[in-house]
């Protein structure tokens, strides 16, 4: 998993990546390098209904309190 915050911040990597994740206050884009779907979540605690983000695929993340889980 790569996060994209700002162009200014080094890209945030999670390698393979199991159970709940709170993406960075600043994380604007996340891209899915695993080899299985992951979800993404509009809240810190992946409770809120998710999108499934296919492998190669990425998707826009909410800034300040997404989370993602593989």
């Amino acid at each position: 998993m790569v996060v994209f915050r700002t162009e200014v911040a080094q890209l945030t990597t999670y390698d393979s990546p199991r159970g709940c994740h709170k993406l960075p206050a600043d994380a604007h884009v996340l891209v899915n390098r695993s080899d299985r779907p992951v979800r993404v979540y509009g809240d810190p605690f992946c409770l809120t209904p998710g999108l499934t983000v296919q492998p190669g695929y990425g998707a826009h993340v909410v800034p300040g309190s997404g989370s993602f889980s593989g």
